[in-house]
């Protein structure tokens, strides 16, 4: 089956296709069409044509339309778990949070509305706060969860009256495309459109004078290409970049019981989280007992294409990311000491055992960078003091967890890491009535909650006299 682009509400085929591989067997098992620059800019100028009629909408009629769009996700739920799992490797059973997940999201913006808002109101006047959309948004998402990222954009822009050109990462593009034929029966044409190209097209829809914002997850490396881009015509942004999160495991913890949670939160689709824990640091007094847990959680661990039943760790997505994983494996492995995995499994596809690594020095290219697979550092520190300086002596900021059976105590560290987001004893809870961001280089501004909402939209301040 060909996958196609949509451009003013019609599905249409590329200039060009763009092959589509299934990282469990390194093969092509689809095509999709791949947009060529005059294709982008016409759903820029659909998007732009859209704008008006979408944002005069009353927020129910835009509801109305999101909801039955949410419907038709669901109609196909099967449909798209299948492709995901297809498309970026995960096992069938994340796939479907995944999908799931994704239709939570769209309902629950749909929902939420930012009415005009009385700041000061006296005999004299009054000062009225309102929120109004942007524009076109440019929307451009990765290739690790290629729906739920695309939906915590969608759900937010088109809810407060914007209008979105979306592009998915090239080696993901099927569920967004098939998004497209979703949005085809129920949206207005024009409101959502998507190009999917061969990573060429992105400069242009961040400089493009037309976009009146960018909403980019990926890496902090593209993140700056985007702002830069993007500098010439003062875009609004909103980045949600990499992590390098750190997992403090306090010593009032035993490490039996919480290793398999640290094992869980560090190769959760295959490691390649943006807020997976990605260093873990435990007192020298466990350290060797964590060790080792985690080396028989690794050891055991089912890794198989995620389409069959009972596998719990699939494939890298791409042969690109998986060759930078060995190269992190390689260099860790004359460092440090690798107790489980440290190789790629023999066999088609992009796989890799599960890897634990202990005894690096602190300066060891897989401490200091982001390593997006399952291979997790171990790390020994002697005092509260020491590990906070560690987890904070990073150019990232995203997020992080702390293990204690004092919540208190684990309260009174949490305060002091430099990070968006800190999880005490659990991970990856991400309500989406509350909102979350990067410090540091791992992003600026906010997604989810009302601050996620409001990023889609300029505060305008209306301030009148009740005479002249």
């Amino acid at each position: 089956m060909s996958y196609k682009l949509l451009i003013d509400g019609q599905l249409v085929e590329g200039s060009q296709s763009l092959p589509v591989i299934n990282p469990a067997t390194g093969k092509v098992f689809a095509t999709c069409a791949r947009a060529n620059e005059a294709q982008a800019l016409d759903a820029i100028a659909a998007a732009k044509r859209a704008f008006g009629p979408w944002s005069a909408l009353s927020h129910a009629d835009r509801q109305r339309h999101l909801d039955a769009f949410a419907d038709g996700i669901e109609d196909r739920q099967a449909e798209f778990t299948d492709l995901l799992t297809k498309e970026q490797g995960k096992p069938l059973a994340e796939a479907g949070y995944e999908v799931a997940g994704s239709i939570a999201i769209l309902r629950h913006f749909a929902g939420v509305e930012l009415p005009l808002k009385t700041l000061r109101e006296s005999a004299e006047g009054k000062i009225l706060e309102q929120h109004v959309p942007l524009g076109v948004v440019a929307a451009i998402t990765p290739w690790n969860f290629p729906l739920s990222i695309l939906m915590l954009k969608v759900g937010p822009c088109l809810s407060t009256g914007n209008t979105m050109v979306a592009k998915p990462a090239p080696t993901t593009p099927l569920t967004t495309a098939l998004l497209g034929e979703i949005a085809v029966e129920t949206l207005p044409a024009g409101v959502f459109n998507v190009i999917i190209d061969d990573n060429d097209l992105g400069p242009l829809l961040s400089a493009h004078p037309d976009i009146a914002k960018v909403s980019f997850t990926g890496s902090t490396a593209t993140g700056r290409r985007v702002m830069e881009s993007a500098a010439g015509t003062l875009k609004r942004l909103t980045l949600e970049l990499g992590g390098n999160d750190a997992a403090i495991i306090l010593d009032d913890v035993d490490p039996k019981a919480i290793a398999p949670r640290i094992f869980s939160a560090a190769t959760f689709n295959a490691g390649q989280v943006c807020l997976a824990a990605k260093r873990i640091y435990a007192p020298r007094a466990s350290y060797d007992a964590l060790c080792e847990e985690l080396a028989m959680l690794a050891r055991s661990a089912v890794v198989d294409d995620g389409m069959n039943p009972g596998t719990q760790i699939g494939p890298l997505q791409n042969r690109q990311q998986y060759d930078k994983v060995l190269g992190f494996i390689e260099e860790a492995g004359r460092v440090g000491t690798i107790v489980a995995g440290g190789k790629a499994i023999e066999r088609d596809g992009y796989f890799v055992q599960p890897t634990i690594v202990r005894d690096l020095p602190d300066d060891a290219p897989l401490v200091q960078e982001e390593q997006f697979g399952p291979v997790v550092p171990v790390l020994a520190y002697d005092t509260v003091d020491e590990v906070i300086e560690k987890a904070n002596a990073s150019p990232y900021g995203l997020g992080g967890t702390i293990w204690t059976n004092d919540v208190d105590r684990g309260i009174a560290i949490a305060t002091r890491i430099e990070t968006g987001t800190i999880w005490i004893n659990k991970h990856l809870d991400l309500p989406l009535d509350v909102p979350f961001g990067g410090a540091k280089q791992s992003g600026m501004g906010q997604e989810s909650g009302l601050e996620g909402l409001k990023e889609f939209t300029q505060t305008k301040i209306i301030n009148a006299a009740m005479s002249f």
